[in-house]
């Protein structure tokens, strides 16, 4: 036993050795446990606890509070994406294929930080997404590749802006940003007209994700690239990987769910 708390204490001490100091009094931020705790929370509530509770139980009518959700949900990517373009993509000094971490403690420096804080929290807020699932017994959406993103994205978040505070990854953060403002109001409307769940263009808003994956590796492979810039290559050769695979795995849904199997004579 002793072995173990002296490698967490271990595990604790060099998290705060090697993150950016300039987060640790932002919330969940000061260290690893809060975030661990949040995903084991989620993941046994969404793939045990709660569909037990629900099991002889009728689907709770939470409709208004899913619409406010969304609404929410939309106004925070859009502004995630406003702030990125003013503090990123604007500045005289942006690269394609290279964005440094801004390490100083200027005004703007704490601002980036602060969006890069905002992006990871955003993450906390998409697990929401499965919890509302669980309640209203809509059990075909709690898929292996919903639970996996939203796990997994929220986990990298908080690497990213525990150790990366902003950098390279601002590409990643502002397309994905971008593709939530498109996503949440269209779950909106599904609430407000349910109609709009076979609508014919929905098809296409899993092809907008699909893209998102693209560019967003194209992007990486292109930063890879790059011979004169400081950002960690480390960390863009861990992201590739996972890109890819939630390329697959979004892939096999859209395959799944929107592509007809041709009948073939014989």
């Amino acid at each position: 036993m002793s072995v173990i708390l002296n490698s967490l204490s271990n595990f604790s001490e060099w998290i705060e050795e090697n993150a950016d100091h300039r987060v640790k009094d932002l919330f969940l931020m000061g260290s690893a446990w809060p975030t661990l705790i949040l995903l084991v929370a989620y993941l046994l509530f969404v793939l045990k606890l709660g569909p037990s509770y629900m099991k002889n139980r009728r689907a709770f009518n939470i409709d208004r509070i899913v619409m406010v959700y969304d609404v929410v949900q939309v106004f925070f990517s859009v502004y995630l994406v406003k702030e990125a373009f003013r503090l990123v993509w604007l500045d005289n000094d942006y690269r394609f294929d290279c964005i440094e971490i801004d390490l100083s403690d200027t005004p703007k420096a704490k601002e980036k930080l602060f969006v890069v804080w905002l992006y990871y929290f955003s993450k906390v807020l998409d697990l929401l997404d499965t919890v509302f699932f669980v309640l209203r017994k809509k059990e075909n959406q709690v898929t292996f590749l919903h639970i996996y993103h939203h796990s997994m994205v929220l986990f990298f978040s908080w690497i990213v802006a525990k150790f990366f505070p902003g950098g390279q990854v601002a590409f990643f953060g502002t397309i994905n940003a971008s593709v939530h403002v498109v996503m949440y109001s269209y779950y909106f409307l599904t609430v407000l007209k349910p109609e709009y769940k076979k609508a014919w263009w929905k098809k296409h808003l899993t092809q907008l994700q699909l893209i998102q994956f693209v560019i967003t590796g194209v992007h990486g492979f292109i930063a890879m690239m790059a011979t004169d810039c400081k950002f960690p290559k480390a960390l863009i050769a861990i992201g590739l990987p996972q890109d890819m695979f939630m390329f697959i795995l979004f892939w096999d849904f859209y395959k799944k769910t929107y592509r007809k199997p041709t009948n073939k004579q014989l």
